[in-house]
């Protein structure tokens, strides 16, 4: 246990009845640690997403992240809730799993026996359910140096710019004057796991980009994504939202730091 703010939310429903918690607060001072190194940023499994938000190297390396978390639940939960539990949750509609998935970030896990470095897209497998093994914790995310790749996050929420929301987009490209080199898009939400969309990053790719072009790349994320429908939106309503976000994504990459 770390935060707990979901484990004890499902607690409370009876979806998990756990004989016992253990508590994580009290591992080596590493897991709640963010530091730059040579391959990239490190970030502790146990840093509260308020730390993150307020740091310094996070907001210099990936301001995309400090931008996410303005509007992520409230400071409530983020002083609480760990970057850790945040991505193991798995529920979908965590906003930073597609942005982290955009950057390229990995995810390092131990268990008794060692570890193993995995990509984070490959750690979800469904609907609140990870890839992790029996015993397997996330430990650390490393985010690669972003060179001159530019990112950025939209949410559309049903309700307050803070609630869960109906789709998720994040956007990273290293462009040149409008000329994508290389693109990743990704998006949380309408979608049972946060996905990768090949066929609007193939509109992209190598071409100077404009309305057009962000046209399609909308109108490729549409046809291509797997939408479902809750309680934030229709599955109809999430592929307009998916066309439209998905256009405005890329923009505000390609704008940002400008």
């Amino acid at each position: 246990m770390a935060g707990g703010t979901a484990l004890m939310l499902m607690m409370k429903t009876g979806l998990y009845r756990p004989a016992r918690l253990v508590s994580l607060r009290s591992v080596e001072r590493r897991y709640s640690e963010i530091a730059e190194e040579p391959d990239g940023l490190r970030i502790g499994a146990m840093t509260t997403l308020s730390a993150l938000g307020r740091s310094p190297l996070v907001r210099r390396e990936v301001p995309v992240i400090t931008g996410a978390l303005r509007t992520l639940s409230n400071v409530r939960v983020r002083n609480v809730a760990t970057l850790g539990g945040h991505l193991a949750h798995a529920d979908p509609h965590m906003d930073l799993p597609p942005v982290l998935i955009a950057l390229g970030a990995r995810v390092a896990v131990v268990d008794a026996r060692g570890g193993r470095t995995i990509p984070l897209e490959a750690l979800y497998a469904g609907y609140l359910q990870t890839t992790l093994r029996k015993g397997e914790l996330i430990a650390e995310v490393t985010i690669p140096h972003q060179g001159a790749r530019r990112a950025s996050y939209l949410k559309c929420t049903a309700r307050s710019a803070d609630d869960w929301p109906a789709l998720g987009v994040a956007a990273s490209l290293t462009a040149d004057d409008g000329f994508v080199r290389e693109a990743r898009v990704v998006i949380g939400a309408a979608t049972d796991t946060p996905a990768r969309l090949a066929a609007a990053e193939k509109v992209l790719l190598g071409v100077h980009v404009d309305e057009t072009v962000l046209r399609r790349a909308g109108e490729a994320a549409a046809a291509e994504a797997n939408v479902v429908g809750d309680a934030h939106g229709s599955a109809a309503y999430k592929r307009e939202l998916v066309r439209v976000y998905v256009a405005r994504a890329v923009r505000a990459a390609l704008n940002a730091g400008e």
